[in-house]
């Protein structure tokens, strides 16, 4: 009695001796096909099942550019060391009305650039993300976050700009609600999450109102989280998913097709990251495992 401790789902509000339930977190607006990445994050990050993988980030002196790579070891009797290098340069050879956010090469040489300005209006970032190779596959966007608690974006190829996607999502206290539009069919996707103290729903309606996904997410304490998501798609089964994570470190999960996964990620040192998974398929009798040492 007399302690000053207090359950985090309940406020402090209401008649002493008796708890109060927690208000509903306010939230901001998200990008549209982040609305569920609350429990997607719990059930898809973090998962190395299979093959071996070598990361590595550098931030260096040159304006702030970041080089990042991954090395894919022993991939192949052609290659045993296929990789992937990226660049991220916040102010190109000292211009800082535009950031390169990614200029990336992967194994096979192909490239990607995506480039981006908050500078021509405080409300607007553009965007642009391009191949390198071909010009009609140039894709130009724009965000528009001046208006409260909403946010817009307009996202088309550069030289066909019929062949567009728009997007607008609006918060309105604990709930986030969005839809996104294409010119291949008369109904919008929708979406929409509300989130309450310790737990997370979302729910999404695509292709035509023909595909359905809802996920779950309940924060146990601050070291245990355990989330789900459930797929009903246009063709095919449904599908579901169970997982949790432990102190952000040890994770688990298993899926209707009778799969387990599970991945344990451990800290050699300061900056040297171990990341280590399987996935056992009971349906086959297959196994696979992985592992993955960052080094930042």
């Amino acid at each position: 009695f007399g302690s000053s401790d207090r359950h985090p789902n309940f406020s402090s509000r209401g008649p002493p001796g008796v708890a109060s339930p927690a208000q509903p977190t306010a939230m901001g607006p998200v990008k549209f096909d982040d609305i569920p990445k609350v429990a997607t994050e719990v059930l898809n990050d973090d998962y190395q099942v299979s093959g071996y993988v070598l990361k590595t980030k550098q931030k260096t002196s040159w304006a702030g550019s970041v080089f990042s790579s991954q090395v894919d070891l022993f991939a192949s009797d052609k290659c045993s060391t296929p990789a992937k290098l990226t660049w991220k340069l916040p102010q190109p050879f000292g211009c800082t009305a535009v950031n390169i956010d990614k200029l990336e090469m992967d194994k096979g040489g192909q490239f990607k650039l995506e480039a981006s300005s908050d500078k021509a209006h405080k409300d607007v970032k553009l965007e642009c993300k391009s191949d390198l190779a071909d010009i009609s596959k140039i894709t130009a966007v724009c965000t528009f976050t001046g208006l409260k608690d909403a946010r817009v974006m307009f996202e088309c190829k550069a030289t066909n700009p019929q062949d567009f996607s728009a997007e607008a999502t609006y918060a309105m206290g604990a709930a986030v609600a969005g839809l996104k539009f294409t010119p291949k069919g008369a109904l919008p996707d929708f979406g929409l999450y509300f989130k309450h103290g310790p737990m997370f729903c979302s729910l999404m309606a695509k292709e035509q109102l023909g595909a359905f996904g809802a996920t779950g997410f309940y924060k146990v304490s601050d070291d245990l989280k355990v989330a789900t998501a459930f797929d009903l798609p246009s063709k095919g089964a449904p599908k579901m998913v169970v997982g949790l994570t432990y102190r952000g470190l040890y994770k688990v999960k298993v899926s209707q097709d009778q799969s387990v996964c599970c991945s344990v990620k451990h800290h050699l040192e300061k900056g040297f990251t171990l990341l280590g998974g399987l996935k056992y398929e009971a349906g086959k009798g297959a196994f696979s495992y992985g592992c993955q040492l960052s080094i930042e």
